[in-house]
């Protein structure tokens, strides 16, 4: 397990101090797949510069299964930081070098013999999907392959801990999920707890089974990616689930008006038409739409309900495990719990 307690940072700036992080605690779950988002300047890389042991914070303690490395010195401080890797798209593969040489160069400064270095390369570029790529130059890849080697070089040394910044940043969409896919391999197969910090909601959409979101270095909430989303008011929903805008001319003429986040295969596919029938109402979609985080398909929806119902109806969503804002609108309109 990684926990931050009040970790903060500043750096020198033109007329004042910079502050980079503000008493930042957060829990990382070992084995988990963790995002860091945030727009630019929150703070995100810093954190995980600190998490690496690149940058000592100011104030504050990062833990590692329960050791203070600000407590680190010498052997100890470099034995630590052997478990942990960064991939960052500013430390550029070798040019010089084959791809599979870029994989081993950490393996050859550590001394691996020959036999093991060439299986453990093999195993690593069959996990990034380039053993057919292996004796080629960096030049002949494209930006998603390099940054697939950039992480299976990370991995080489069998890190503990792999922190990516913003592991998709100069990647186009379409090569973006298979740089994605890989970190989750890793995590999966390798047992690696991988960290990133990205300013792109559909990075952590797609992998993180966690997530903390910062703001102008202050950490805005953390905690599961699905436990966050169901609470209609968080940080995360809003920057995760799609956006609602509806006219006001399209919800005039419903009695009833909420919003709702629905979790799973069974909430998404057919929570709603159940309520429809069971209370003898009509339930329309007239805002919002569907996603999905991880394998788990998630929707908020503004739905507008028509009948005698349909207050029983919205209470019976929440009852099934829906979280419902309610609207203030229509005749039967009240203000929501």
């Amino acid at each position: 397990m990684i926990t931050v307690e009040n970790l903060s940072k500043t750096f020198p700036g033109k007329s004042s101090p910079v502050v980079a992080l503000r008493d930042v605690s957060l829990d990382i779950d070992a084995g988990s797949l963790f995002g860091v988002v945030g727009p630019a300047a929150s703070g995100k890389s810093t954190l995980a510069r600190c998490l690496a042991l690149q940058e000592r914070p100011d104030r504050g303690v990062v833990r590692l299964d329960g050791v203070n490395t600000a407590a680190l010195e010498g052997r100890r401080l470099r034995e630590v930081r052997r478990q942990l890797a960064v991939v960052d798209p500013r430390t550029p593969l070798h040019a010089e070098r084959t791809v599979a040489g870029n994989v081993a160069a950490p393996l050859e400064r550590l001394g691996v013999a020959g036999p093991q270095r060439r299986s453990r390369v093999g195993t690593l570029l069959d996990l990034v999907g380039l053993t057919a790529r292996a004796t080629q130059q960096p030049t002949e890849l494209t930006p998603g392959q390099r940054r697939r080697v950039e992480v299976a070089r990370a991995l080489a040394a069998a890190p503990a801990v792999l922190l990516a910044d913003d592991p998709t940043g100069g990647v186009s969409p379409e090569e973006a999920g298979a740089v994605l896919t890989v970190l989750d391999r890793a995590r999966a197969e390798l047992g690696v707890t991988v960290v990133l910090a990205t300013r792109d909601p559909g990075v952590v959409r797609r992998v993180c089974d966690g997530v903390a979101v910062l703001e102008q270095g202050t950490l805005v909430e953390s905690g599961t990616v699905l436990g966050l989303l169901t609470d209609p008011g968080s940080a995360a929903a809003r920057a995760l689930l799609p956006a609602i805008d509806t006219p006001a001319a399209q919800v005039a003429g419903y009695d009833r008006v909420v919003d709702v986040v629905l979790v799973g295969f069974a909430a998404v596919g057919a929570l709603l038409p159940e309520a429809a029938t069971r209370f003898g109402v009509e339930v329309a979609t007239i805002g919002g739409g569907l996603t999905r985080i991880g394998d788990t398909p998630v929707a908020r929806f503004r739905l507008g309900l028509r009948g005698e119902r349909a207050d029983g109806a919205v209470a019976w969503v929440v009852e099934q495990g829906g979280r419902v804002t309610h609207q203030v609108r229509g005749p039967q309109a009240v203000v929501a719990a």
